[in-house]
């Protein structure tokens, strides 16, 4: 069909030629319609932009915490190692006079992040693999290498400092049960990002003691050995001095604690995800009290509480195992 002509017979119709009721839409009118569909749509894709973006800036959150776990852990190796030599003014004197302390506050700082750094993938929806192993190289660092070191540098300061004389294959085997226990750490740690999986219903138990809780458990220890040869009041009770004698057999004790430690992380015993499996939902009265009781007790004696609340929790797996065992025996005959 033909394009109607203008006045002179050849192209389009002269606007101010044709009725009203067949004018074309104005230009205004034309521009308006055209920019309310385009600014829906710019509208639309700026909001999409804009989440993007704010996705893209949360998602470096668990990569931040686990790289401040990692800084922790350098942080309690660097204290360790230095502890007495402080060339700082007054603000850092206390520090590094109680080194083994902050070292140790250092370990138990590493874990917050640590426990951060995988709620905040799960919270975000970005568990990824790259996270999984910065995730594992950090914990090696924290929870595998710092604790080592700092029980073998307590132990060297302490055989120095009481003027003793050990042989040299006591000092061999001590450094050996410290490259044993990031050996472990560092398999435990594998195996873990081998068999993982994501999501919070696949935590709510562990193959081997975890690496924080072993980390804790050393971590702890020292803590209460540093409280036992601190001179002073406790609690308005003046201590006998043979109390501090105590701290020594603390000293003596923890390499064996940490070849314990190390064992169970590379063990087949189950130990159970405290905060997944007791903490979450609906729970009874009794648990609440013993919560309660735990929170007064760490505001109390906060390095005893964790001292023997992490040995309870590290040992429990092998009781557990053993009764076990027992049961299995006894309801054997019975069939």
């Amino acid at each position: 069909m033909s394009e109607p002509a203008g006045p002179n017979g050849n192209g389009p119709p002269d606007p101010l030629s044709v009725a009203p009721s067949e004018k074309l839409p104005r230009r205004g009118l034309r521009r308006r319609r055209v920019t309310d569909e385009e600014r829906e749509h710019r509208r639309r894709r700026l909001r999409r932009r804009g989440r993007r973006a704010y996705i893209r800036s949360v998602y470096s959150l668990p990569s931040l915490a686990t790289l401040g776990n990692a800084i922790c852990g350098f942080g309690a190796i660097y204290l360790s190692a230095t502890g007495g030599n402080s060339t700082e003014g007054n603000d850092a004197e206390f520090l590094f006079t109680h080194h083994f302390l902050a070292a140790a506050y250092l370990i138990f700082a590493a874990m917050l992040f640590d426990a951060i750094d995988g709620r905040l993938a799960r919270f975000t929806r970005h568990t990824t693999d790259f996270g999984g192993q910065l995730d594992s190289l950090a914990d090696v660092v924290s929870f595998g290498v710092a604790p080592a070191f700092m029980s073998l540098q307590l132990f060297h300061d302490f055989i120095r400092d009481a003027h003793l004389s050990v042989p040299m294959i006591v000092t061999r085997i001590v450094w050996a049960i410290g490259a044993l226990y990031v050996s472990c750490a560092a398999i435990r740690l594998a195996r873990f990002n081998v068999s993982n999986e994501h999501g919070e219903q696949h935590h709510f138990s562990f193959l081997g003691l975890p690496s924080p809780g072993a980390a804790a458990v050393i971590a702890a220890f020292v803590l209460m050995q540093q409280d036992l040869i601190q001179p002073g009041d406790r609690f308005g009770v003046q201590l006998h001095p043979a109390m501090y004698d105590v701290s020594a057999v603390f000293v003596w004790i923890l390499p064996e604690l940490v070849l314990a430690a190390g064992l169970l992380m590379v063990s087949e015993i189950r130990y159970p995800h405290l905060v997944n499996r007791y903490l979450r939902g609906r729970r009874s009265i009794g648990r609440l009290l013993l919560a309660l009781t735990v929170v007064l007790l760490m505001v109390v004696v906060h390095r005893y509480t964790l001292g023997l609340g992490t040995l309870v929790y590290a040992f429990s797996g092998p009781a557990a195992w053993f009764m076990s065992r027992v049961r299995r025996r006894n309801a054997a005959p019975a069939k």
